[in-house]
Order: C-alpha cells, then structure tokens, then sequence
C-alpha cells in the first residue's frame, strides 16, 4: 500500500481541489474504473466446505494525526485497487491511547464530504459528533455512528466535554463507504448505533457482535445502501471461530488486538493488518485466536463503478468532483 493517502492528507487535499483538478490528465492515477462484475463472472467458482485461503494481507501505514485527536494508521485507502477494497474506501485505526485532561477537545473539526459513508467504531472514550444536516449526538464505548455524507455534509468529530476533562484511553475505527452512483447525491442522513442494540452471536470460541447485515437468520441494525455484513469478534477463550459470508462479495478481516490466524493455511494477521479472503470461494471463514483477540470483519458486494477520489470527496468523475468542490465553497453543504 505504499501509493495509499493516507485521511489526513485526503482531507488536507481538499482546500486545494479545484485547481489540481485542472490540471489532470486523463489517465491520472486518482481515477480507477473498476469491471469487477464481470471479471467476477468469469473466473472459477471453488465449491466445498474447505475454509477459504487469503488472497493477500495488507499493512498498514505509518501513525499519523488525523486532526489533534486521533492518531491513526491506514490500511486501505480511497485510492487503492477497487478489486480488492470495494465498497469499501478507507480504514483508519486509532489504537488504544491515553490522553491526559484538557480545556479544550481534542478531534476534527469542521471538513466536508460528498459521495460516501463514514462509519465510526468508538471501542474506548467517547465522540460528540455534529454534522450540517442536524444529525449528532455522543458514541461511547461499543458504539458506532453511521454517516451518509451523500449529496454533502459538512461535520466535526471531538472528544466529547467529559472524555476532555477527565482524561482516559480513546480507541476508533473510521470506515469509509463507497455509495452507488444513484445514491451519491441522496439526502445526508445520521445513524446514532448503540452497544445495547447490536445481536449478540456465538461463533465458536468469540462473540460476534453484529452492526449490519446478516449471520444467519439474525440481521444487525444499521440501514446500508448495497448490501453488506460488517461485525466485530472477541475471543474469550483460545480457539476457533467459523462463520460464512456470500460468494463474490469482499471480504476482509482486521486484527485489532492480539494473536489473529486467518483463512485456511491459518495466515497471521498482526493487529493492524488486514487479510483480503478469496472471493471465488465459497467455504468457511476461519478465524483463529488467542483469549482476548479482537477482529472487525467487513463483507460487501462489490460496485462495479467508475471510482474518482479527491480529498473528502468520492464520486464516479473528474467533473462531478469539481462539482463537489464548488457546491462546498459556495455554503450549498451548509456549515456548523
């Protein structure tokens, strides 16, 4: 992943849009069409109940602020290979931290989006969130808020008033979501997920906490745009956890903590890796795991869409991208 940006300069990119945009060539890298439905439809299809092999394990990136409340690193990014992330865009983990009492919060303060989704995993302290369109609220341990930028928003991310006083350990996933060319410019809306209500599941030696989509006959409660299966697992003992996901779709696991082997040769995924399975196979996902790992698994169709990514914003081209810009410069995003 040494050509991924990492979010801190894809939000920094953004005040400069409009004039690289001009100056863009057609095979510019920042575009990636992606004819993975087809490719999909003809490669061979491995049926059986032989766990699937990983295709791949990716690395992280280097620690990097993302604003002056979190420290992350990237593993995928906006502008990776759409074969292998679609839909999904970006992964940042900020891993567990502590930070001492402040007067002021600490976060990202007011940036724009348009053309995706932001999904935000507090594991430790607590987020205040506040967005353009009037959604916000507070996310604490287990929580998760769902942000669908869409047609463009405009929000801050903070360490809330109380997390600030008083101190404590932060931990976060921030996950980007890539929306269908028919929902890029649908109404922005907010989705407050917390703890309580996400379907508790048994899979072998972790429980499965499910944010979206199916295991099963049990469905989590996040609303998607395409369809998806997004969980976390923590083992609470040494062992095994099995579990299937739909033939063709993406399909990766991120160690977030601990002794994590994946797949059937049993690859070690260090946290902060992240193991691509193979989509042409059909067989179990196997997940091996020492007391105390933590794993954030991530299934979806994959959007068989053009890609165009430039700072804060994803959308199918260069034009609509100078659109994007345009429209947030002239306050049509509104403003905090």
């Amino acid at each position: 992943m040494t050509e991924s940006r990492t979010r801190r300069e894809l939000l920094r990119a953004g005040a400069a849009a409009v004039t690289a945009l001009g100056t863009w060539s057609a095979t510019s890298q920042l575009f990636g069409w992606s004819k993975e439905r087809t490719v999909m439809q003809t490669q061979p299809i491995t049926k059986g109940s032989t766990p699937r092999s990983v295709e791949r394990v990716l690395a992280s990136t280097s620690e990097h602020w993302v604003g002056d409340g979190f420290r992350v690193r990237s593993v995928i990014s906006p502008n990776g290979e759409p074969r292998v992330q679609s839909p999904f865009l970006l992964l940042d983990h900020a891993a567990r931290r502590h930070f001492e009492p402040a007067l002021q919060p600490r976060g990202v303060g007011e940036h724009p989006h348009r053309g995706f989704e932001t999904v935000t995993f507090a594991y430790r302290g607590e987020i205040a969130h506040r967005d353009s369109a009037g959604g916000g609220g507070l996310i604490g341990p287990g929580d998760v808020q769902w942000m669908t930028a869409a047609g463009g928003i405009v929000h801050e991310e903070m360490h809330s008033q109380r997390f600030t006083e008083q101190g404590g350990d932060m931990e976060m996933v921030q996950l980007w979501v890539n929306l269908p060319a028919k929902s890029k410019l649908s109404t922005p809306g907010y989705q407050p997920l917390l703890d309580k209500d996400f379907p508790r599941l048994s899979l072998g030696s972790a429980q499965a906490r499910l944010v979206a989509g199916k295991l099963g006959k049990v469905e989590g409660p996040a609303r998607t745009h395409t369809p998806m299966t997004i969980f976390d697992l923590t083992f609470g003992e040494d062992g095994v956890s099995e579990f299937s996901l739909p033939l063709g779709f993406t399909s990766l696991t991120f160690a977030l903590e601990g002794d994590v082997r994946v797949g059937a040769d049993a690859r070690n995924v260090t946290p902060g890796q992240l193991a691509v399975l193979d989509r042409k196979q059909d067989g179990p996902v196997v997940v091996q795991g020492k007391k105390g790992a933590r794993v954030l698994v991530l299934s979806g169709e994959p959007i068989a869409e053009p890609v165009a990514a430039y700072g804060p914003f994803v959308m199918n081209t260069r034009d609509e991208l100078v659109q994007a810009m345009q429209d947030y410069q002239s306050g049509k995003m509104g403003h905090l």
